[in-house]
């Protein structure tokens, strides 16, 4: 991963989605992989451990960025939109990333978008292709309308002023996935793709 000193052309809004752990309760129901050998994920607690290091990074290089949910309580969507538009209406220029793990069974990488064409279909575009070529795990796609995401009316997304994406790192119910996930070489590298993405989006959009 390269460091860069550039001028951030964006504000990125980091979403580190369900709750974390408050005297030692994690405050999301279900949101948590099966125990496999002894260990388990709770979804809120990963997904602020990646967004600290996505968020780390990007404040040492100089690219803007606001974690949206600093505190262990599982916000409600309303009060993330809420923040979000808030941030929106005084930075401009915002784009949102909502950071989650999957569960169902399957496996693999995706990314949702509101529906329509907007310009989140871009960004949601340039997380697939960077991930494309940095994971071996499956990329999950729909072309149906002409690009890879998913695009579906998630309240965040559809609510949110700014452009807003949706991105499903691996399914935490799956083994191999969860055994990648829970390593330390996992967490790194799917950070280290987020962060990638995000200096894609930089430079090319």
């Amino acid at each position: 991963m390269s460091t860069v000193k550039v001028e951030s052309k964006f504000h990125w809004l980091l979403d580190n989605g369900h709750g974390g752990i408050i005297d030692g309760e994690y405050q999301t129901a279900g949101k948590r992989s099966p125990v496999y050998d002894g260990k388990q994920i709770f979804e809120g607690v990963y997904n602020r451990e990646i967004v600290q290091m996505v968020h780390k990074y990007l404040k040492g290089n100089n690219i803007d960025s606001t974690i949206l949910v600093p505190e262990q309580e599982d916000l409600s969507l309303l009060e993330r939109v809420t923040r979000a538009n808030k941030i929106y209406k005084e930075k401009g220029n915002t784009i949102l990333v909502s950071f989650h793990l999957n569960a169902g069974g399957g496996t693999g990488f995706e990314v949702y978008t509101s529906k329509g064409e907007t310009f989140s279909d871009k960004i949601a575009t340039m997380f697939y292709e960077y991930w494309e070529q940095n994971t071996d795990f499956r990329m999950r796609k729909d072309y149906s309308d002409g690009d890879p995401d998913k695009e579906i009316d998630f309240y965040i997304l559809k609510n949110t002023y700014c452009p807003a994406i949706l991105v499903e790192s691996l399914f935490m119910d799956n083994k191999n996935d969860f055994d990648y996930l829970i390593s330390k070489e996992g967490k790194h590298k799917i950070a280290e793709n987020h962060i990638n993405s995000i200096l894609n989006c930089e430079k090319y959009l």
